[in-house]
């Protein structure tokens, strides 16, 4: 079992930025493929972001290539999505996942494990 734990959410103005973490505990995290989904409400969970296990690739959705960045700390087991250049349509509540299989990184029914979410909003 993994506990996954989101922070560093909040409201913020359009064009600011947001660090997220997500604190892992539990399982080795270091086993575990990375990713961050989103959701708001009446939509599905879209993928945004997510990161290998020793870090040396990373994916994003398209429309936050450039603006956002995954990263982990496994010494820490921690993973972060910085966000830069915020949106209003980037608001939404954003949600912290790990999986053992190394594909279908963009599908969140593949993930083993999800944080319970945090809130970011951004006003225009």
């Amino acid at each position: 079992q993994v506990q996954l734990v989101e922070s560093g959410g909040g409201l913020v103005q359009a064009g600011d930025s947001l660090r997220l973490s997500c604190a892992a505990s539990g399982r080795t995290f270091n086993n575990y493929y990375m990713g961050w989904f989103r959701q708001a409400p009446g939509k599905e969970r879209e993928f945004v972001a997510t990161i290998t296990i020793n870090g040396g690739y990373t994916y994003y959705l398209d429309s936050v290539k450039g603006r956002f960045t995954i990263s982990r700390d496994n010494a820490k087991n921690t993973v972060y999505l910085q966000m830069n250049s915020l949106t209003s349509g980037d608001t939404s509540g954003y949600y912290c996942a790990a999986k053992a299989r190394p594909d279908y990184y963009s599908f969140a029914s593949v993930y083993d494990y999800w944080g319970q979410g945090i809130q970011v909003t951004v006003s225009s």
